[in-house]
């Protein structure tokens, strides 16, 4: 851990400006779970040049759609620890600041020029970039910023410049965005859309609102998938209070900061925290001491556990079936038109929430994938057989890795198959029958009315 040094401390005890480094250099994945390793992970601050294996195909492969769900990027806290001074982090956008990016400032004058794009409803009235000295609650930082710069650019060597998968005269109808109603994604959204596609013409740009952040649309009405979420919620409380050390920890930091050890429970501070850890700040003291390492390496510890138990109860696997279900329908929908010839809607984005991406993970059967991180991308890629024009193959990337055979419906594939993808019809049967087998269903409809055995 390198430490740099600190202002002297005042009279009262207190440091006005700390700058500690908090946040080891960690270079190779240790063996056990270490959970400043995995908040390291989950910080995602932009350093090296990532590899991907995105755009990876046999030569006479042709690679014919990629649909694109991202989380935001890095963001400033929405809970506050109650009588601590708010971390000083600053959201105006600054290139000589780091992280950077090279065309930083090139985005932000793009982005002043964006009143031409269309917005559905309250998209409009969003700022396109963050611009407050001090962060607002969930507002999107530089880091984030950074980070969907450098996610366009990474698809944009890959798919415009070598698939061709757009080509410069490409059309409104071929781009397909959606966000939530939040500055963060939209912001995320156009970071990542200016590096993908730089300069782009404002007037091709539709970008759709939407209000659900599990992208149901108009198919939201679904009382089983409440009914297993309010389970899942169960077994986190009943896992929470089990843990003594956690307990214990919350009693030490609600006795620091002088608030009942509910109220600092319920301002969920692993948030803050972490917010603290991803920016090298140091963590909030208070004349009777300071929050410290250890305190957020027991409440990331059993961020992680819970993690680890919600996928052994399964009670989240059912929750994500039925969240998910009506996204993962309309990008199948949308795969099979392209795979009959129509030439829309070839790249999509869908700007979300870690609460997005973690149940289609789940769904998926991608059990081994970590939470979220933040400007975490899932691509599904769509490719077309040279060889027999009429086959089509999906492969599924989660922040660049390949999971496409990690998916509880293409498992079995590879070991009997030669080809390195997984053939459409899998992912559609998955999608149009096999998500309900578990509910003894076969229609979504029914799987959401269908009380269990």
């Amino acid at each position: 851990v390198h430490l740099i040094p600190v202002n002297p401390i005042r009279e009262d005890g207190l440091n006005p400006k700390s700058r500690k480094r908090i946040m080891p250099d960690l270079l190779t994945e240790p063996p056990v779970v270490d959970p400043v390793y995995e908040a390291h992970v989950y910080c995602n601050i932009p350093t090296i040049a990532e590899r991907s294996m995105e755009g990876h195909a046999p030569h006479y492969f042709k690679l014919v759609s990629a649909q694109v769900l991202i989380r935001h990027g890095d963001r400033y806290p929405l809970y506050a620890i109650p009588k601590t001074k708010r971390p000083d982090i600053d959201c105006m956008l600054l290139p000589s600041r780091k992280p950077s990016h090279p065309q930083l400032e090139a985005f932000i004058k793009h982005m002043s020029k964006g009143s031409a794009a269309q917005m559905d409803g309250s998209l409009s009235s969003l700022p396109r970039y963050p611009s407050h000295s001090l962060c607002e609650m969930g507002e999107l930082t530089q880091t984030g910023v950074v980070q969907h710069l450098r996610n366009g650019q990474l698809l944009r060597d890959i798919y415009i410049i070598k698939h061709k998968l757009l080509l410069s005269d490409w059309t409104a109808k071929q781009l397909y965005l959606e966000t939530t109603g939040k500055s963060r994604t939209l912001q995320s959204a156009l970071a990542l859309l200016y590096t993908f596609l730089p300069d782009f013409d404002w007037k091709k740009i539709n970008m759709r609102h939407q209000w659900s952040t599990i992208f149901c649309s108009g198919s939201c009405d679904c009382p089983m998938r409440n009914h297993y979420l309010e389970e899942e919620q169960r077994r986190q409380y009943s896992l929470r209070v089990k843990n003594s050390d956690l307990e214990k920890i919350y009693v030490d930091m609600a006795k620091i900061v002088g608030i009942p050890t509910r109220q600092l429970r319920a301002s969920n501070p692993i948030d803050s925290l972490l917010c603290y850890f991803c920016h090298n700040v140091s963590f909030p003291c208070t004349k009777a001491g300071c929050i410290g390492m250890e305190h957020f390496k027991v409440i990331k510890r059993h961020q992680l556990e819970d993690e680890r138990e919600r996928q052994e109860k399964k009670l989240y696997f059912l929750y994500a079936l039925l969240a998910t279900h009506p996204l993962l329908n309309q990008t199948v929908n949308r795969l099979q038109r392209i795979a009959e010839g129509k030439k829309e809607e070839v790249f999509v984005l869908y700007s979300a929430h870690d609460v997005t991406l973690s149940p289609v993970l789940s769904a998926l059967g991608v059990t081994e994938a970590r939470f979220p991180r933040f400007a975490a991308r899932l691509v599904f890629e769509l490719w077309q057989d040279g060889k027999r024009p009429k086959e089509h193959f999906i492969r599924i990337l989660y922040n660049g890795a390949d999971v496409t055979f990690q998916t509880s419906f293409c498992k079995d594939y590879y070991k009997r198959f030669s080809k390195p993808m997984c053939p459409l019809e899998k992912f559609v049967s998955f999608v149009k029958r096999d998500m309900f087998l578990v509910f003894n269903s076969t229609s979504y409809y029914d799987a959401c009315r269908r009380r269990p055995l």
